[in-house]
């Protein structure tokens, strides 16, 4: 999904993180939970990250490149968790 999706709760942000991280590293989603840190628990490099940053900004920018996720906070996206907040924060979603 390119842009066309709307999201409106932190599952269906999750659903989307989870599915984008798991098409970067090649494994099943249904192996990645919420809690699970990127490097330590995924084993996702440097590379895998950028790439998931990138899909990210894609799938919840809309098409119009308007969702950006800044170099200062990538330090502090270590878990999938973390990714979620940050999205719904951004996207000002609340549940």
């Amino acid at each position: 999904m390119t842009g066309k999706a709307t999201y409106s709760t932190k599952d269906e942000i999750f659903e989307s993180i989870k599915n984008n991280l798991a098409d970067i590293l090649e494994i099943d989603p249904s192996g990645i939970l919420i809690n699970q840190s990127f490097t330590e628990d995924l084993s996702a490099d440097s590379l895998a990250l950028i790439e998931l940053v990138e899909a990210m900004e894609e799938e919840f920018s809309g098409g119009d490149h308007t969702f950006r996720i800044e170099d200062e906070d990538l330090e502090d996206l270590k878990t999938v968790f973390d990714a979620v907040e940050y999205v719904a924060a951004k996207l000002e979603i609340l549940k």
